[in-house]
């Protein structure tokens, strides 16, 4: 496995959990040496990432919602412009932690996300471009809402006109 990858799932690893993972599981998940995994926790800090190393292991240390704030977007898109709109999100500070739709019949059906980089949205994407499930979003002609977290509400009102100008909200 080619380190890039490896240090996307670890932050994905890291990413969807609360609890600490010790370094000795990561290297035995990616049959790497332990100094591996903790030059690729070095590099992912170096990148921005906050990572930090506990008595129990890893742990990333934005993912409290203490510090962070929260807003729902209403947006409508194509399949193919998925990556588009979730890598505007990331790239501008935020965080997509998760999808949900109001079906007519079903209410509100929510699937949680917590991509909060590039890769996670390629992985998402290529897990739907798999063909084994269709996007949440489908049953709804392409509406849907994310609650996106970033470290401040200028941040979110960045977010937010990013996706007017990209065509990705709609008005609520």
């Amino acid at each position: 496995m080619k380190a890039e990858k490896r240090r996307g799932e670890i932050l994905s690893l890291l990413g969807n959990t609360q609890n600490a993972i010790p370094a000795s599981v990561l290297k035995e998940r990616f049959k790497v040496s332990r100094q591996v995994i903790v030059q690729d926790i070095a590099i992912l800090r170096a990148n921005g990432y906050d990572i930090t190393a506990t008595s129990r292991g890893y742990i990333i240390d934005g993912k409290s919602q203490n510090n962070r704030v929260e807003r729902i977007f209403k947006c409508r898109h194509t399949f193919d412009e998925i990556i588009d709109e979730g890598v505007l999100v990331i790239n501008a500070g935020g965080r997509i932690e998760d999808i949900f739709v109001n079906h007519r019949v079903y209410g509100k059906i929510s699937a949680r996300l917590s991509l909060y980089n590039r890769t996670h949205v390629e992985e998402l994407y290529r897990s739907l471009v798999s063909g084994a499930s269709k996007p949440l979003m489908s049953v709804t002609d392409g509406y849907h809402y994310h609650t996106v977290s970033a470290d401040s509400e200028q941040a979110l009102e960045g977010i937010e006109q990013l996706l007017r100008e990209g065509g990705y909200l709609i008005e609520i």
